[in-house]
């Protein structure tokens, strides 16, 4: 796995409110700009080997979730006693999460239930993302130099078809989430990333923008810090019922996927998923409601896990309406698209009607 070298990430960071240089000293890191708010001692306290790079009055972090998360990675069980007395060592001041619109304190998303069965199971389950595989070794391929720098935004877990990223050996690869986890290098949030305007050369963003509360703020982000001419890689859900509970705030349609990211250039654009997936997706969901189980909804997924194949008989143009996910692959540019372009932009069935 071809992470960069926490050295070389830890000097690549920038303070998430001014993008100012950071110091270090006791407690953790401070912005080194003298009328910053981060500038206090401590004021991006280090969880295990995580920075935690957040401003704590513009996020959804719980950072004593954080440390928990860190202490379990770094400190894991065992099975002849609890943890060692070091493991206290690493802990993150006690800050009141700001609250989500619902208007609850929000902490970390919970991983994916799928995630956790074995692969014969998994790929049943969540079969493997052909799209994004056949677009991410487009994204490989169009990288330039010896040891480009590809950021990946809440990249707490590796994500359906874009491992190739992380087995590519010239690339250095960047990852940060809300959530500590072996293949990230620090915590940060994505409405303020904390890394220098024009410093990576592409962005994956897989399944992510709908758990933001603000996507045009974290887009403009990936804007900034990709450099000229540097490439982004988005997937996100438009047909899909509410996962992640209280992380999930937004759904997109292919026309409005191509809006957001107006400021970069087309390469590549269309549905991730089609009706297929999305009746399966139906299917687990009414299952639930009706029975009141989360479980009885994953049996009736895994008995109809077949309705995925449905969505090769479906044309292109149905598929972009009946998405169950849509993605986009771009390049940065300066320019942008006007509201009579956005319109022109559809592709779907219902042109002319």
């Amino acid at each position: 796995m071809t992470l960069a070298e926490p050295a070389d990430v830890q000097r690549l960071l920038v303070c998430p409110r001014c993008h100012s240089e950071l110091a270090g000293g006791p407690g953790g890191l401070r912005c080194t700009a003298s009328e910053c708010a981060g500038r206090a001692p401590g004021a991006y306290p280090v969880a295990g080997r995580w920075p935690v790079l957040v401003d704590v009055e513009d996020t959804v972090l719980d950072r004593r979730s954080v440390a928990a998360a860190a202490d379990r990675l770094t400190h894991p069980a065992t099975p002849t006693g609890p943890r060692p007395a070091t493991a206290r060592r690493h802990r993150v001041p006690a800050v009141r999460a700001r609250r989500s619109p619902a208007g609850r304190a929000t902490g970390l998303p919970r991983a994916g239930r799928a995630d956790a069965l074995p692969a014969p199971l998994r790929r049943l389950v969540k079969p493997p993302n052909r799209v994004a595989a056949r677009n991410v070794d487009l994204l490989l391929r169009a990288l330039p130099g010896p040891a480009p720098r590809l950021l990946v935004v809440g990249g707490a877990t590796v994500g359906n078809g874009v491992s190739a990223v992380y087995r590519d050996p010239r690339v250095r690869v960047v990852a940060f989430d809300l959530a500590p986890s072996p293949v990230t290098q620090f915590v940060a949030d994505a409405h303020r990333i904390p890394l220098p305007t024009g410093s990576v050369d592409a962005v994956l963003v897989q399944a992510v923008l709908e758990h933001v509360l603000d996507p045009p703020r974290v887009v403009a982000e990936i804007h900034r810090v990709l450099r000229d001419g540097g490439l982004v890689y988005a997937e996100t859900p438009f047909l899909q019922q509410v996962h992640a509970g209280a992380h999930d705030f937004t759904r997109f349609t292919a026309s409005g996927h191509r809006w957001l990211f107006r400021r970069f250039e087309e390469l590549a654009a269309g549905a991730v998923a089609g009706p297929g997936t999305q009746l399966l997706w139906s299917v687990d969901h009414a299952v639930r409601g009706v029975t009141r189980s989360a479980l009885a909804g994953r049996a009736a997924r895994g008995l109809l896990c077949w309705l995925p194949a449905l969505d090769r008989a479906v044309p292109a143009a149905y598929a972009e309406d009946d998405a169950s996910a849509v993605y986009f692959l771009g390049r940065r540019r300066d320019g942008g698209m006007s509201a009579r372009e956005a319109v022109a932009y559809y592709r779907g069935a219902q042109r002319g009607g």
